[in-house]
């Protein structure tokens, strides 16, 4: 276990609403554009009834409330949560105590094996990540109208790939797609395994991209991360 924490969801269509995050340690990919390496490493072991008796008292707060989801909602992100043979069974815990939960993921391993009512918001890696060659095209098969996809884009040719990715997998038809911006990365969190995007590459700006979407009539959510506008990029546990 990495952290614990209770803050506002930063990203995916549930940006804004009251969020319990659970971190998981481990991370078997090195995206250019990491911004949580403190997690490939660092952390202490929890049983899973701790995990659960910690997010239960983050939540004690919002007992008398009555709303749609439940509040606080929960994700389980990392790293790479699915690195741990046992988050099936947290996630599935955390369903039964009737929380809407949400898992984060690289899209490298295989979705099928996380319970039913866990929505799951999948990355597709894009090449300027250095780690497009891991993508499991098999979870696109089991991808629920609940689910969602993210591609982080850094360049102009990450977005090219995007497009064409959605197009010959239908994706919007499945569930939502969300277009995420790479921000720069701090100096401090350049950790020196990351990989290094191709060259030949052209960065993309938030303006760019917003009007590209416009442009060619792309059916996807353009999101930016609440979070690091509230407490800024290299502020932990928010």
């Amino acid at each position: 276990m990495n952290e614990i924490f209770l803050s506002i969801q930063g990203e995916s269509s549930y940006a804004g609403l009251p969020c319990v995050f659970i971190r998981l340690t481990g991370c078997d990919l090195r995206c250019s554009y990491c911004d949580t390496t403190y997690a490939f490493s660092e952390g202490s072991r929890m049983t899973i009834d701790e995990i659960c008796d910690t997010v239960l008292r983050y939540s004690v707060r919002f007992n008398n409330i009555k709303a749609k989801p439940k509040l606080p909602i929960v994700e389980v992100t990392g790293g790479e949560p699915l690195l741990q043979k046992d988050t099936p069974i947290l996630l599935q815990k955390m369903c039964d105590a009737g929380f809407t939960v949400l898992l984060e993921t690289s899209g490298a391993h295989d979705i099928s094996v996380t319970p039913p009512d866990v929505i799951r918001i999948m990355d597709i890696k894009c090449p300027a990540s250095g780690e497009s060659n891991k993508n499991r095209w098999e979870n696109i098969d089991y991808l629920k109208p609940k689910d969602e996809v993210k591609f982080v884009i850094s360049t102009r040719e990450d977005y090219e790939f995007a497009k064409e990715i959605i197009k010959k997998y239908s994706l919007c038809e499945k569930c939502l797609v969300l277009f995420s911006l790479a921000e720069p990365l701090p100096e401090k969190l350049k950790h020196p395994s990351l990989k290094t995007p191709p060259a030949g590459h052209h960065p993309i700006t938030k303006q760019e991209l917003a009007e590209a979407i416009i442009s060619d009539g792309l059916p996807v959510r353009f999101q930016i991360q609440l979070h690091k506008i509230i407490w800024g990029s290299e502020t932990r546990g928010v």
